[in-house]
């Protein structure tokens, strides 16, 4: 993590790999996804380390406006079908992952009976015409008019998969209402039923990252000090127990960030700060930026690099 600007900057850097929640006492699978903006280096970084891999997931489907899909890969170039090639051939799940952050979208699609069925049908077709081993759906944002419609939505996709396909579901990290908020509201709502995604889908996923102010009780614990962090265990494992009480153990993925952020920092110890993202980063630009300020990066209090320095004059 990193902080900077007015009157400084601050660097905070985690670490994005899947690993998963064991299937068996002793057994841990890992997955990873590998992203179309970064097919090059991706598929050349999965195919090294294949061997380490129970599952890939290209990241490459997203929806159009009438609901079809886009693939940005695309998966049947040269360079995809190397990479899935190998995997099968080791037998690593080869699992493509669909996504959609449009709240609207999503639920314009999901709530009409019609446009529904019409995309379980195709993402069952993409599938199968492509011989993967299942799918990853990754719907973000979604409103919390939207949560029936969208376990319908798995219900059906589930059952046009059938028992030989997986069906992955990779949801928000929630933190447990104590700590999200300074009142709990009477009527809590959420987009994600999680009972029904245990249900439903073979695999879930918890984003646990992105914290940064989330944990109003955390936030409170580190008053004073610089604290806006990619992901602290303290709340990924709150995060993790609440899921686990409506989410099969065995079915929870524990998502891990790769990245940092770097924020304009405003305030002081006393009256506390806020944070303004300025951008993330991989940890070759912070090792460059600390080196560039003769910083010294050091572990937080969340196990998470960071540093700060003073913007330069131009930038303030």
């Amino acid at each position: 993590m990193h902080y900077m600007r007015r009157p400084f900057l601050f660097v905070m850097t985690a670490m994005v790999l899947l690993l998963a929640a064991p299937v068996h006492a002793a057994t841990f699978e890992t997955a990873g996804w590998v992203p179309y903006w970064r097919y090059a280096t991706g598929t050349t970084d999965a195919l090294v380390h294949l061997d380490a891999l129970s599952e890939v997931n290209p990241f490459v489907f997203t929806l159009k406006s009438d609901g079809t899909l886009v693939d940005s890969g695309p998966l049947a170039t040269t360079t995809w079908q190397t990479l899935i090639t190998a995997a099968q051939a080791k037998k690593v799940r080869v699992i493509p992952t669909i996504m959609s952050g449009n709240g609207a979208f999503m639920h314009s699609q999901l709530s009409n009976a019609t446009r529904r069925r019409a995309l379980e049908d195709r993402i069952a077709a993409m599938v199968n015409d492509g011989g993967y081993d299942g799918v990853d759906i990754d719907f973000e944002a979604k409103k919390a008019e939207t949560k029936k419609y969208f376990s319908t939505f798995l219900k059906g996709l589930a059952q046009r998969l059938g028992p030989k396909k997986w069906l992955i579901c990779t949801v928000e990290a929630r933190t447990p209402p104590a700590d999200a908020f300074a009142e709990v509201p009477v009527k809590l709502e959420y987009s994600n039923d999680y009972k029904a995604i245990g249900k439903y889908c073979d695999r879930v996923r918890i984003m646990a990252y992105d914290q940064q102010s989330a944990d109003l009780s955390l936030n409170f614990e580190h008053l004073g000090y610089l604290y806006a962090p990619v992901a602290d265990p303290a709340w990924v494992e709150k995060a993790l127990r609440l899921a686990m009480k409506e989410i099969p153990k065995n079915k929870l993925v524990l998502g891990i960030p790769t990245y940092g952020y770097e924020y304009d920092v405003v305030g002081d110890p006393e009256h506390g700060y806020t944070y303004d993202i300025l951008w993330t980063f991989n940890q070759r630009y912070a090792i460059e930026l600390a080196t560039e300020n003769n910083i010294m990066p050091q572990r937080q209090s969340t196990g998470e690099m960071a540093f700060s320095y003073h913007a330069p004059s131009d930038l303030v």
